[in-house]
């Protein structure tokens, strides 16, 4: 079985979505993925069969003052607005397929954050009904700028904080081949956090994920030399740009949302071949 492994990043994870709008165009078919952060929330789009929605809802709201921003934040305290991106956005103006969604037979699971425990939650989306949506809302919201969601009696934040790269998940799920797709160049190395007193500061009610953010680099760099094992044991193939995206998670610029998306489209046709015959 072989699984799909979509790392996060903000607007990073729009050089994912080029290389798996190419999968979904050409037929390359998954048994499963699991997404973190933007990767689930871009990702979803592959079980839905939408190529080019990720990219053409972000252009459409760069502008739209109930998307995503300051206002946003300083109106909700979420840089992303809850309801409106998370719900009116797929729900009434870029209409998510739910119905694709659900049909097609392809594993979706999504990493969030128990803010309580420190440990990473999983959870399999089969719909993408409200709770689904906000599923997708608690793997992306950030720390600092997110208020937290509930979800199962669970305080939830994304789920980059503890697991940034889910290889050991996917396994867990019997996908014995995984493509792994990463939105950072291959020797990018996560470095300490310069923040971390304002992370104790701000999430006081929550240490554990104030101690968790403060040890993320040591977390996500042996997960990448976890990738490179099972990548020189034919367990994964490792999916990198060639050089940093310099893009900021929170982009809003167009023509930088767009010249990242093409580097992914060209990266997955460069290796169409390969990925055709990883599956």
């Amino acid at each position: 079985m072989t699984g799909l492994v979509l790392e996060g990043g903000g607007m990073r994870g729009l050089f994912t979505m080029g290389i798996v709008d190419v999968m979904v165009e050409e037929g390359i078919k998954v048994d499963g993925i699991v997404g973190v952060s933007a990767g689930a929330c871009f990702g979803c789009n592959y079980k839905s069969h939408q190529p080019g929605r990720a990219l053409r809802y972000n252009i459409a709201m760069k502008d739209e003052p109930r998307y995503m921003g300051l206002r946003t934040l300083l109106r909700t305290k979420n840089l992303l607005d809850p309801e409106f991106a998370y719900h009116t956005l797929p729900m009434e103006i870029d209409v998510f397929d739910r119905e694709a969604f659900r049909k097609d037979s392809t594993e979706f699971h999504v990493v969030c954050t128990d803010i309580v425990s420190g440990e990473p939650v999983y959870k399999q989306i089969e719909d993408m009904d409200y709770e689904g949506l906000e599923w997708i809302r608690a793997s992306s919201s950030m720390p600092l700028v997110s208020t937290p969601v509930e979800l199962e009696g669970r305080m939830l934040l994304d789920g980059g904080i503890v697991d940034s790269i889910p290889l050991r998940y996917a396994q867990s799920r019997g996908w014995e081949r995984n493509i792994v797709i990463l939105t950072q160049p291959e020797e990018y190395r996560k470095k300490p956090s310069k923040l971390p007193i304002l992370f104790r500061l701000l999430m006081r009610k929550y240490p554990k994920v104030a101690e968790m953010m403060a040890r993320r680099h040591e977390m996500y760099n042996r997960q990448k030399e976890f990738i490179k094992e099972e990548e020189a044991k034919g367990n994964a193939l490792l999916i990198y740009p060639d050089e940093p995206l310099n893009i900021s998670r929170t982009c809003q610029n167009e023509a930088d949302m767009r010249r990242v998306y093409a580097l992914g489209r060209t990266k997955g046709m460069e290796l169409l071949g390969e990925l055709k015959s990883y599956v």
